[in-house]
């Protein structure tokens, strides 16, 4: 029996969740597995990762990127690769090869490193790689046998941003999410109140307003 090591991974493709409550990526993901023996199941897992310095960037996207890597001139030390998310599923039995589709469910909220870097590009690709990993159920001398999947296995795909903007735009048109303390939230708060505004939009466009004035 060929070892189920020689098994492969390929993303062939990134779109939107059209119908998820949560926002969600799919990805197709190609699967090989060289051995005679067919394959009962596979519990995939991923760690997706984004690689920042494999792509350049226009001055626009520079600006929004001063938070995570600084200014341009230090990108050769600031920009690596770093962490986009964890995601997992279920492979059904197949024999030789099989497509799947992998979820990735994604947050919108600024305070993390992922959603500050995709917010902050306009055009062209997002630079990922997936180290895939898991257990392999495989036919044994006993019923089944089970084997890991070697943490060497990955695959570089580069996504078009325009597919996150349109995911984001389906769950989140024309807005955002930012985190706040409760103690700011509750000052917020009382000025909308106090200054009979209807939402939250309104009061920090008012303060944006009155810090721009204050600028000499």
């Amino acid at each position: 029996m060929s070892p189920v090591y020689s098994m492969t991974f390929a993303v062939l493709d990134m779109k939107p969740e059209p119908y998820a409550v949560a926002p969600i990526l799919s990805a197709r993901i190609g699967v090989a597995a060289l051995g005679a023996e067919p394959v009962h199941a596979v519990a995939l897992r991923s760690q997706v990762r984004i690689e920042p310095h494999r792509r350049s960037y226009t001055d626009e996207e520079s600006a929004g990127l001063v938070d995570l890597f600084g200014p341009r001139d230090r990108w050769r030390d600031t920009q690596r690769s770093f962490l986009w998310m964890h995601c997992a599923t279920m492979i059904p039995g197949f024999n030789g090869g099989t497509e799947v589709d992998l979820p990735m469910p994604v947050t919108y909220d600024f305070e993390v490193t992922g959603s500050k870097y995709l917010h902050a590009l306009r055009e062209g690709t997002v630079p990922l790689i997936f180290l895939f990993s898991g257990t392999v159920f495989i036919k044994g001398s006993s019923g089944f046998a089970v084997q890991q999947i070697p943490w060497d296995r990955e695959d570089k795909f580069d996504m078009p941003i325009s597919v996150w903007h349109d995911l984001v735009a389906a769950h989140f048109p024309n807005s955002g999410w930012v985190r706040l303390t409760k103690e700011t939230l509750d000052a917020l708060a009382a000025y909308k109140s106090s200054h009979g505004m209807l939402g939250f939009d309104d009061a920090v466009t008012r303060l944006l307003e009155h810090s721009a004035e204050e600028i000499p």
